[in-house]
């Protein structure tokens, strides 16, 4: 037979779980895309966990109300590790470019670094920065994660 406490405890831990589970499930917003007033970017991929050497579709979307331009026709996209320590750019001319609201632009990236080589497993931040009609910087990020 259990003992009192050890039915007591291990009753206090399945509602503690469960409580923790539906406050995650709510409170973690998965969404990437949020339409705001005034300036606002958002990044987007179709999910946050890619095998390695998946393709990853990288949306930017201008999800605010007021065009943005950006310095040239990468439209601010860096990926780089968390440490800060940049891995890709996309090869792009040095043309004013500009995103109107709503609009978006696609980038693919094929998991290769700059300097031709593969990435490592881990995680990556994708950034878009651009600048809004009174030069004020918008920038947005997101987090991924390549996996075996």
């Amino acid at each position: 037979m259990l003992a009192k406490s050890l039915v007591f405890f291990i009753g206090i831990g399945v509602v503690a779980g469960l409580t923790f589970g539906i406050y995650l499930m709510d409170v973690k917003n998965t969404s990437q895309l949020v339409f705001v007033e005034g300036s606002s970017i958002s990044v987007v991929t179709e999910k946050s966990d890619f095998k390695k050497g998946e393709e990853v579709i990288i949306r930017i979307v201008n999800s605010g109300t007021v065009p943005l331009t950006f310095s040239d026709a990468s439209y601010g996209l860096r990926i780089t590790g968390l440490s800060g320590i940049l891995m890709y750019t996309p090869v792009s001319a040095q043309v004013i470019s500009n995103l109107e609201p709503g609009d978006e632009i696609s980038f693919s990236w094929n998991q290769i670094k700059n300097d031709g080589d593969t990435v490592l497993e881990g995680l990556y931040k994708i950034s878009a920065k651009g600048m809004n009609d009174e030069e004020n910087n918008v920038e947005k990020s997101t987090t991924i994660a390549i996996w075996k």
